[in-house]
Protein backbone atom coordinates (compact mmCIF):
# COMPACT_ATOMS: atom_id res chain seq x y z
CA UNK A 1 0.00 0.00 0.00
CA UNK A 2 1.27 3.48 -0.89
CA UNK A 3 2.11 5.94 1.89
CA UNK A 4 -0.71 8.38 0.84
CA UNK A 5 -3.23 5.53 1.15
CA UNK A 6 -1.91 4.62 4.62
CA UNK A 7 -2.05 8.24 5.76
CA UNK A 8 -5.56 8.63 4.36
CA UNK A 9 -6.78 5.59 6.32
CA UNK A 10 -5.20 6.98 9.47
CA UNK A 11 -6.86 10.34 8.86
CA UNK A 12 -10.28 8.73 8.27
CA UNK A 13 -9.98 6.61 11.42
CA UNK A 14 -9.04 9.60 13.58
CA UNK A 15 -11.85 11.70 12.08
CA UNK A 16 -14.38 8.90 12.67
CA UNK A 17 -13.12 8.55 16.23
CA UNK A 18 -13.49 12.29 16.90
CA UNK A 19 -16.99 12.36 15.42
CA UNK A 20 -18.04 9.19 17.18
CA UNK A 21 -16.84 10.05 20.68
CA UNK A 22 -19.76 12.41 21.54
CA UNK A 23 -22.28 9.84 20.29
CA UNK A 24 -20.57 7.02 22.18
CA UNK A 25 -20.48 9.22 25.29
CA UNK A 26 -24.23 9.87 25.04
CA UNK A 27 -24.93 6.15 24.54
CA UNK A 28 -22.76 5.21 27.52
CA UNK A 29 -24.34 7.95 29.65
CA UNK A 30 -27.82 6.70 28.75
CA UNK A 31 -26.89 3.09 29.52
CA UNK A 32 -25.17 4.06 32.80
CA UNK A 33 -28.15 6.15 33.94
CA UNK A 34 -30.53 3.33 33.12
CA UNK A 35 -28.37 0.81 34.99
CA UNK A 36 -28.15 3.01 38.10
CA UNK A 37 -31.82 4.01 38.26
CA UNK A 38 -33.46 0.77 37.12
CA UNK A 39 -30.86 -1.87 37.96
CA UNK A 40 -33.27 -4.23 39.74
CA UNK A 41 -35.99 -4.04 37.06
CA UNK A 42 -33.78 -4.49 33.97
CA UNK A 43 -34.25 -7.60 31.90
CA UNK A 44 -31.47 -9.50 30.12
CA UNK A 45 -32.78 -8.20 26.78
CA UNK A 46 -31.65 -4.69 27.76
CA UNK A 47 -28.01 -5.75 27.93
CA UNK A 48 -28.22 -7.36 24.49
CA UNK A 49 -29.88 -4.23 23.07
CA UNK A 50 -27.24 -1.98 24.66
CA UNK A 51 -24.38 -3.98 23.14
CA UNK A 52 -26.09 -4.01 19.73
CA UNK A 53 -26.67 -0.23 19.97
CA UNK A 54 -22.97 0.41 20.60
CA UNK A 55 -21.84 -1.94 17.81
CA UNK A 56 -24.31 -0.56 15.27
CA UNK A 57 -23.37 3.01 16.25
CA UNK A 58 -19.67 2.30 15.72
CA UNK A 59 -20.30 0.59 12.37
CA UNK A 60 -22.65 3.33 11.15
CA UNK A 61 -20.24 6.18 11.97
CA UNK A 62 -17.23 4.48 10.40
CA UNK A 63 -19.28 3.51 7.33
CA UNK A 64 -20.41 7.10 6.78
CA UNK A 65 -16.91 8.49 7.20
CA UNK A 66 -15.21 6.01 4.85
CA UNK A 67 -17.85 6.19 2.14
CA UNK A 68 -18.18 9.94 2.46
CA UNK A 69 -14.59 10.27 1.27
CA UNK A 70 -15.24 8.09 -1.77
CA UNK A 71 -17.93 10.40 -3.11
CA UNK A 72 -16.27 13.71 -3.97
CA UNK A 73 -18.32 15.92 -6.26
CA UNK A 74 -16.28 19.12 -6.56
CA UNK A 75 -12.62 19.77 -7.27
CA UNK A 76 -10.88 21.48 -4.36
CA UNK A 77 -9.03 24.00 -6.55
CA UNK A 78 -11.55 25.05 -9.21
CA UNK A 79 -14.84 24.38 -7.37
CA UNK A 80 -16.05 22.61 -10.52
CA UNK A 81 -17.06 18.94 -10.78
CA UNK A 82 -14.37 16.31 -10.40
CA UNK A 83 -13.69 14.29 -13.54
CA UNK A 84 -15.27 11.15 -12.09
CA UNK A 85 -18.49 12.87 -11.09
CA UNK A 86 -18.66 14.90 -14.32
CA UNK A 87 -18.38 11.75 -16.43
CA UNK A 88 -21.10 10.07 -14.36
CA UNK A 89 -23.33 13.15 -14.73
CA UNK A 90 -22.72 13.52 -18.49
CA UNK A 91 -23.41 9.83 -19.18
CA UNK A 92 -26.84 10.23 -17.63
CA UNK A 93 -27.49 13.41 -19.62
CA UNK A 94 -26.45 11.81 -22.92
CA UNK A 95 -28.57 8.72 -22.30
CA UNK A 96 -31.67 10.86 -21.70
CA UNK A 97 -31.25 13.62 -24.31
CA UNK A 98 -31.07 12.99 -28.05
CA UNK A 99 -28.84 15.97 -28.78
CA UNK A 100 -26.07 17.01 -26.42
CA UNK A 101 -22.92 19.10 -26.87
CA UNK A 102 -19.57 18.87 -25.11
CA UNK A 103 -17.17 21.82 -25.07
CA UNK A 104 -13.47 21.64 -24.22
CA UNK A 105 -11.90 24.85 -22.89
CA UNK A 106 -8.16 24.68 -22.20
CA UNK A 107 -5.67 27.06 -20.62
CA UNK A 108 -2.88 26.69 -23.15
CA UNK A 109 -0.15 28.38 -21.12
CA UNK A 110 -0.88 26.89 -17.68
CA UNK A 111 2.50 25.13 -17.58
CA UNK A 112 4.29 28.44 -18.28
CA UNK A 113 2.18 30.17 -15.61
CA UNK A 114 3.13 27.52 -13.04
CA UNK A 115 6.81 27.86 -13.92
CA UNK A 116 6.90 31.68 -14.00
CA UNK A 117 4.46 32.60 -11.24
CA UNK A 118 4.33 29.50 -9.03
CA UNK A 119 1.77 26.78 -8.41
CA UNK A 120 -0.36 28.93 -6.10
CA UNK A 121 -0.90 31.48 -8.85
CA UNK A 122 -1.52 28.62 -11.28
CA UNK A 123 -4.28 27.34 -8.99
CA UNK A 124 -5.70 30.85 -8.75
CA UNK A 125 -5.77 31.08 -12.56
CA UNK A 126 -7.67 27.77 -12.75
CA UNK A 127 -10.24 28.99 -10.26
CA UNK A 128 -10.66 32.41 -11.91
CA UNK A 129 -10.96 30.96 -15.40
CA UNK A 130 -13.70 28.56 -14.24
CA UNK A 131 -15.62 31.52 -12.79
CA UNK A 132 -14.99 33.57 -15.95
CA UNK A 133 -16.40 30.77 -18.16
CA UNK A 134 -19.54 30.55 -16.03
CA UNK A 135 -20.13 34.33 -15.91
CA UNK A 136 -19.41 34.82 -19.64
CA UNK A 137 -21.84 32.10 -20.72
CA UNK A 138 -24.42 33.34 -18.23
CA UNK A 139 -24.52 36.64 -20.14
CA UNK A 140 -25.52 34.62 -23.22
CA UNK A 141 -28.35 32.96 -21.33
CA UNK A 142 -26.56 29.69 -20.60
CA UNK A 143 -26.91 28.83 -16.92
CA UNK A 144 -26.69 25.83 -14.59
CA UNK A 145 -24.61 23.73 -16.96
CA UNK A 146 -22.22 20.99 -15.78
CA UNK A 147 -18.55 21.97 -15.87
CA UNK A 148 -15.66 19.86 -14.66
CA UNK A 149 -11.88 20.08 -14.32
CA UNK A 150 -10.50 17.15 -16.33
CA UNK A 151 -6.74 17.55 -16.06
CA UNK A 152 -4.13 20.29 -16.14
CA UNK A 153 -5.79 23.35 -17.63
CA UNK A 154 -8.63 21.47 -19.33
CA UNK A 155 -12.32 22.02 -18.53
CA UNK A 156 -15.25 20.21 -20.14
CA UNK A 157 -18.75 21.68 -20.31
CA UNK A 158 -22.01 19.90 -21.08
CA UNK A 159 -24.73 21.82 -22.97
CA UNK A 160 -28.19 20.65 -23.94
CA UNK A 161 -28.76 20.65 -27.72
CA UNK A 162 -26.73 20.33 -30.96
CA UNK A 163 -23.35 22.03 -31.40
CA UNK A 164 -24.73 24.36 -34.09
CA UNK A 165 -26.63 26.16 -31.33
CA UNK A 166 -23.44 26.97 -29.46
CA UNK A 167 -20.70 27.28 -32.10
CA UNK A 168 -21.05 31.08 -32.43
CA UNK A 169 -21.22 31.57 -28.65
CA UNK A 170 -18.07 29.50 -28.11
CA UNK A 171 -16.28 31.37 -30.92
CA UNK A 172 -17.19 34.65 -29.22
CA UNK A 173 -15.95 33.29 -25.87
CA UNK A 174 -12.66 32.43 -27.58
CA UNK A 175 -12.36 35.98 -28.92
CA UNK A 176 -13.14 37.51 -25.52
CA UNK A 177 -10.37 35.35 -24.02
CA UNK A 178 -7.78 37.35 -25.99
CA UNK A 179 -7.99 40.04 -23.30
CA UNK A 180 -8.30 37.63 -20.37
CA UNK A 181 -5.97 38.32 -17.45
CA UNK A 182 -5.86 37.10 -13.86
CA UNK A 183 -4.13 39.93 -12.07
CA UNK A 184 -1.13 40.64 -14.29
CA UNK A 185 -1.02 37.10 -15.65
CA UNK A 186 -2.00 36.69 -19.30
CA UNK A 187 -4.14 33.63 -19.96
CA UNK A 188 -4.38 31.94 -23.36
CA UNK A 189 -7.52 29.93 -24.07
CA UNK A 190 -8.33 27.35 -26.75
CA UNK A 191 -11.69 25.72 -27.42
CA UNK A 192 -13.21 22.74 -29.23
CA UNK A 193 -16.73 21.34 -29.35
CA UNK A 194 -18.50 18.22 -30.52
CA UNK A 195 -21.91 16.64 -30.03
CA UNK A 196 -23.71 13.32 -29.96
CA UNK A 197 -24.01 13.27 -33.75
CA UNK A 198 -20.39 12.01 -33.63
CA UNK A 199 -21.03 9.30 -31.02
CA UNK A 200 -23.31 8.44 -28.10
CA UNK A 201 -20.32 7.16 -26.10
CA UNK A 202 -18.85 9.71 -23.70
CA UNK A 203 -15.29 8.35 -23.92
CA UNK A 204 -15.27 8.74 -27.70
CA UNK A 205 -16.69 12.26 -27.47
CA UNK A 206 -13.98 13.35 -25.02
CA UNK A 207 -11.24 11.82 -27.19
CA UNK A 208 -12.71 13.58 -30.22
CA UNK A 209 -12.57 16.92 -28.39
CA UNK A 210 -8.84 16.58 -27.82
CA UNK A 211 -8.30 15.48 -31.43
CA UNK A 212 -10.16 18.56 -32.65
CA UNK A 213 -8.11 20.74 -30.35
CA UNK A 214 -4.88 19.28 -31.75
CA UNK A 215 -6.05 19.91 -35.30
CA UNK A 216 -6.86 23.51 -34.41
CA UNK A 217 -3.35 23.93 -33.05
CA UNK A 218 -1.81 22.71 -36.26
CA UNK A 219 -3.60 25.46 -38.22
CA UNK A 220 -3.34 23.56 -41.46
CA UNK A 221 -5.79 24.08 -44.31
CA UNK A 222 -6.45 20.43 -44.83
CA UNK A 223 -9.72 19.24 -46.36
CA UNK A 224 -12.39 18.24 -43.89
CA UNK A 225 -12.20 14.55 -43.03
CA UNK A 226 -15.24 12.35 -43.10
CA UNK A 227 -16.52 11.69 -39.57
CA UNK A 228 -16.60 7.95 -38.97
CA UNK A 229 -18.41 6.45 -36.03
CA UNK A 230 -15.56 5.50 -33.63
CA UNK A 231 -17.11 2.11 -32.83
CA UNK A 232 -17.26 1.27 -36.53
CA UNK A 233 -13.75 2.63 -37.11
CA UNK A 234 -12.22 0.48 -34.38
CA UNK A 235 -14.06 -2.62 -35.60
CA UNK A 236 -13.02 -1.86 -39.19
CA UNK A 237 -9.34 -1.43 -38.28
CA UNK A 238 -9.30 -4.60 -36.17
CA UNK A 239 -10.92 -6.63 -38.94
CA UNK A 240 -8.53 -5.23 -41.56
CA UNK A 241 -5.52 -6.29 -39.48
CA UNK A 242 -6.96 -9.72 -38.66
CA UNK A 243 -7.80 -10.43 -42.32
CA UNK A 244 -4.72 -8.59 -43.65
CA UNK A 245 -6.85 -6.34 -45.83
CA UNK A 246 -4.24 -3.81 -46.85
CA UNK A 247 -3.78 -1.59 -49.86
CA UNK A 248 -0.10 -0.88 -50.53
CA UNK A 249 1.44 1.82 -52.71
CA UNK A 250 5.12 2.40 -53.47
CA UNK A 251 7.26 5.23 -54.82
CA UNK A 252 10.84 5.17 -56.01
CA UNK A 253 13.57 7.08 -54.18
CA UNK A 254 16.49 8.26 -56.34
CA UNK A 255 20.20 8.76 -55.81
CA UNK A 256 21.98 10.57 -58.66
CA UNK A 257 19.20 9.84 -61.20
CA UNK A 258 19.28 6.14 -60.28
CA UNK A 259 16.61 4.36 -58.28
CA UNK A 260 18.11 3.54 -54.89
CA UNK A 261 15.10 1.89 -53.26
CA UNK A 262 11.31 2.18 -52.95
CA UNK A 263 9.21 3.45 -50.09
CA UNK A 264 6.05 1.52 -49.25
CA UNK A 265 2.87 3.27 -48.07
CA UNK A 266 0.18 1.24 -46.31
CA UNK A 267 -3.55 1.90 -46.24
CA UNK A 268 -6.13 -0.38 -44.65
CA UNK A 269 -9.28 -1.45 -46.43
CA UNK A 270 -12.27 -1.23 -44.09
CA UNK A 271 -15.33 -3.45 -43.82
CA UNK A 272 -17.25 -1.22 -46.23
CA UNK A 273 -14.43 -1.33 -48.78
CA UNK A 274 -13.35 2.25 -48.07
CA UNK A 275 -9.68 3.01 -47.56
CA UNK A 276 -8.48 4.02 -44.10
CA UNK A 277 -5.39 6.25 -44.22
CA UNK A 278 -2.51 6.29 -41.69
CA UNK A 279 -3.59 9.58 -40.14
CA UNK A 280 -6.82 7.86 -39.09
CA UNK A 281 -5.80 4.28 -38.33
CA UNK A 282 -2.57 5.01 -36.41
CA UNK A 283 -4.55 6.57 -33.54
CA UNK A 284 -6.82 3.51 -33.34
CA UNK A 285 -3.87 1.10 -33.50
CA UNK A 286 -2.09 2.91 -30.66
CA UNK A 287 -5.24 3.02 -28.57
CA UNK A 288 -6.03 -0.68 -29.00
CA UNK A 289 -2.42 -1.83 -28.61
CA UNK A 290 -2.29 -3.35 -32.11
CA UNK A 291 1.06 -1.84 -33.13
CA UNK A 292 3.04 -5.08 -33.12
CA UNK A 293 0.33 -7.00 -35.01
CA UNK A 294 0.04 -4.23 -37.61
CA UNK A 295 3.78 -3.78 -38.19
CA UNK A 296 4.31 -7.55 -38.36
CA UNK A 297 1.59 -7.80 -41.03
CA UNK A 298 3.17 -4.95 -43.02
CA UNK A 299 6.63 -6.54 -42.94
CA UNK A 300 5.21 -9.87 -44.11
CA UNK A 301 3.55 -8.15 -47.09
CA UNK A 302 6.69 -6.20 -48.02
CA UNK A 303 8.96 -9.23 -47.92
CA UNK A 304 6.62 -11.17 -50.23
CA UNK A 305 6.58 -8.24 -52.64
CA UNK A 306 10.39 -7.86 -52.53
CA UNK A 307 10.88 -11.55 -53.28
CA UNK A 308 8.30 -11.52 -56.09
CA UNK A 309 9.83 -8.44 -57.75
CA UNK A 310 13.46 -9.11 -56.88
CA UNK A 311 13.83 -5.80 -55.04
CA UNK A 312 16.95 -5.28 -52.95
CA UNK A 313 15.74 -2.63 -50.54
CA UNK A 314 12.44 -1.18 -49.34
CA UNK A 315 11.60 1.57 -46.83
CA UNK A 316 8.55 1.46 -44.58
CA UNK A 317 7.23 3.40 -41.60
CA UNK A 318 7.44 1.43 -38.35
CA UNK A 319 5.93 2.52 -35.04
CA UNK A 320 8.76 3.37 -32.59
CA UNK A 321 6.81 1.63 -29.83
CA UNK A 322 6.89 -1.59 -31.87
CA UNK A 323 10.63 -1.29 -32.31
CA UNK A 324 11.02 -1.18 -28.52
CA UNK A 325 8.78 -4.23 -28.05
CA UNK A 326 10.59 -7.51 -27.35
CA UNK A 327 7.95 -9.52 -29.17
CA UNK A 328 8.34 -7.43 -32.34
CA UNK A 329 12.15 -7.56 -32.16
CA UNK A 330 11.97 -11.35 -32.02
CA UNK A 331 9.70 -11.41 -35.09
CA UNK A 332 12.04 -9.11 -37.03
CA UNK A 333 14.98 -11.39 -36.28
CA UNK A 334 12.98 -14.33 -37.63
CA UNK A 335 12.22 -12.58 -40.94
CA UNK A 336 13.19 -14.60 -44.02
CA UNK A 337 15.30 -11.68 -45.33
CA UNK A 338 17.54 -13.00 -48.07
CA UNK A 339 21.25 -12.20 -48.04
CA UNK A 340 22.01 -8.85 -49.64
CA UNK A 341 18.46 -7.52 -49.20
CA UNK A 342 17.68 -4.78 -46.73
CA UNK A 343 14.75 -3.10 -45.01
CA UNK A 344 14.81 0.58 -44.06
CA UNK A 345 12.67 1.32 -41.01
CA UNK A 346 11.43 4.93 -41.03
CA UNK A 347 10.77 6.20 -37.49
CA UNK A 348 8.65 9.22 -36.63
CA UNK A 349 8.31 10.11 -32.94
CA UNK A 350 7.16 13.44 -31.49
CA UNK A 351 7.96 12.54 -27.85
CA UNK A 352 11.61 11.93 -27.00
CA UNK A 353 12.41 8.46 -25.66
CA UNK A 354 14.93 9.11 -22.89
CA UNK A 355 16.40 5.59 -22.61
CA UNK A 356 18.48 5.98 -25.75
CA UNK A 357 21.06 3.43 -24.59
CA UNK A 358 18.45 0.66 -24.92
CA UNK A 359 17.23 2.14 -28.22
CA UNK A 360 20.80 2.14 -29.51
CA UNK A 361 21.32 -1.46 -28.43
CA UNK A 362 18.17 -2.57 -30.27
CA UNK A 363 19.21 -0.79 -33.47
CA UNK A 364 22.73 -2.18 -33.45
CA UNK A 365 21.35 -5.68 -32.89
CA UNK A 366 18.88 -5.44 -35.78
CA UNK A 367 21.48 -3.96 -38.13
CA UNK A 368 23.21 -7.33 -38.06
CA UNK A 369 20.03 -8.77 -39.61
CA UNK A 370 19.93 -6.36 -42.58
CA UNK A 371 17.77 -3.62 -41.02
CA UNK A 372 18.63 0.06 -41.60
CA UNK A 373 17.09 3.03 -39.81
CA UNK A 374 15.84 6.41 -40.96
CA UNK A 375 14.66 9.26 -38.73
CA UNK A 376 11.82 11.32 -40.22
CA UNK A 377 10.85 15.02 -40.02
CA UNK A 378 14.28 16.47 -39.36
CA UNK A 379 14.08 20.24 -39.00
CA UNK A 380 10.63 20.25 -37.39
CA UNK A 381 10.57 17.69 -34.56
CA UNK A 382 13.25 18.22 -31.90
CA UNK A 383 13.29 14.44 -31.33
CA UNK A 384 14.64 13.91 -34.86
CA UNK A 385 17.67 16.11 -34.13
CA UNK A 386 18.28 14.40 -30.77
CA UNK A 387 18.04 10.94 -32.33
CA UNK A 388 20.42 11.98 -35.13
CA UNK A 389 22.85 13.09 -32.44
CA UNK A 390 22.51 10.03 -30.19
CA UNK A 391 21.41 6.99 -32.21
CA UNK A 392 23.17 4.93 -34.92
CA UNK A 393 20.78 5.94 -37.70
CA UNK A 394 21.62 5.47 -41.37
CA UNK A 395 19.39 8.12 -42.98
CA UNK A 396 17.61 11.31 -41.91
CA UNK A 397 14.65 12.63 -43.86
CA UNK A 398 13.73 16.31 -43.85
CA UNK A 399 10.22 17.36 -42.97
CA UNK A 400 7.99 18.02 -45.99
CA UNK A 401 7.73 21.65 -44.81
CA UNK A 402 11.03 22.23 -46.66
CA UNK A 403 10.06 20.46 -49.89
CA UNK A 404 8.63 23.51 -51.67
CA UNK A 405 10.92 25.75 -53.68
CA UNK A 406 10.12 28.81 -51.53
CA UNK A 407 11.00 27.02 -48.29
CA UNK A 408 14.15 25.52 -49.77
CA UNK A 409 15.32 29.00 -50.73
CA UNK A 410 14.27 30.62 -47.44
CA UNK A 411 15.93 28.00 -45.21
CA UNK A 412 18.80 27.05 -47.49
CA UNK A 413 21.58 27.79 -44.97
CA UNK A 414 19.76 25.87 -42.19
CA UNK A 415 19.30 22.81 -44.42
CA UNK A 416 22.89 23.06 -45.58
CA UNK A 417 24.03 22.93 -41.95
CA UNK A 418 21.91 19.84 -41.28
CA UNK A 419 23.32 18.13 -44.39
CA UNK A 420 26.92 18.85 -43.35
CA UNK A 421 26.25 17.62 -39.81
CA UNK A 422 24.62 14.40 -41.07
CA UNK A 423 27.39 13.68 -43.57
CA UNK A 424 30.07 14.27 -40.92
CA UNK A 425 28.37 11.55 -38.85
CA UNK A 426 28.24 9.22 -41.86
CA UNK A 427 24.47 9.58 -42.17
CA UNK A 428 22.75 10.04 -45.54
CA UNK A 429 20.06 12.67 -46.14
CA UNK A 430 16.66 12.28 -47.80
CA UNK A 431 14.01 14.70 -49.02
CA UNK A 432 10.57 13.73 -50.33
CA UNK A 433 7.62 15.49 -52.00
CA UNK A 434 9.81 17.15 -54.66
CA UNK A 435 7.29 18.13 -57.33
CA UNK A 436 9.06 20.49 -59.74
CA UNK A 437 12.43 20.97 -61.40
CA UNK A 438 13.45 24.05 -59.40
CA UNK A 439 12.94 22.24 -56.11
CA UNK A 440 14.84 19.24 -57.46
CA UNK A 441 17.83 21.38 -58.50
CA UNK A 442 17.93 23.11 -55.12
CA UNK A 443 17.88 19.73 -53.35
CA UNK A 444 20.73 18.53 -55.57
CA UNK A 445 22.67 21.74 -54.86
CA UNK A 446 22.30 21.03 -51.13
CA UNK A 447 24.00 17.67 -51.77
CA UNK A 448 21.02 15.70 -50.48
CA UNK A 449 21.62 11.98 -51.06
CA UNK A 450 18.11 10.64 -51.67
CA UNK A 451 15.37 12.57 -53.47
CA UNK A 452 11.76 11.47 -53.86
CA UNK A 453 8.62 13.01 -55.31
CA UNK A 454 6.19 13.24 -58.19
CA UNK A 455 8.78 15.09 -60.29
CA UNK A 456 10.84 11.89 -60.41
CA UNK A 457 8.22 9.12 -60.13
CA UNK A 458 4.55 8.54 -59.38
CA UNK A 459 2.99 6.37 -56.73
CA UNK A 460 2.36 2.83 -57.94
CA UNK A 461 0.06 0.21 -56.53
CA UNK A 462 1.66 -2.89 -55.05
CA UNK A 463 -0.19 -6.11 -55.73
Amino acid sequence: MLLPQTKEREYRFKLALRMGLPIFALILAFISHTLISNYENLQSAFYIEAVLLVLVGIYFIFYLIYNGFKVKITDGITNTFTREYLYEYLKKEISVKKEYTLVLISIENLSDINNLYGLKNGDKVLQEVAQWIASTLEKDGIENFPIGHIKGGDFILGLDGPKERYSVIIDMLHLKANDLKVGNIEVKISTALTDTSYSQELDYLVEHLFELQEKNRELKNTPKEENINPNELEASVMQAIQKKNIDAMAQSVFHSHTEAFRECFIRLRGTNGKLIFPKTYIKVINKLGLGVAFDSMVLEHILKHMDANNEEMCAVNILPTSLRNEQFIAKVKELPLQEGKKLLFVLNESQYYAFTSRYKQIMESLKQDGILFAIDRLGTLHTSFLYLRELPVDVVRFDTYYSKKEKLQEHYSVLEGFVVMAHNKGVKTWMKNIEDEESYLLAKKLNIDYIQGKYLSQLEKQE
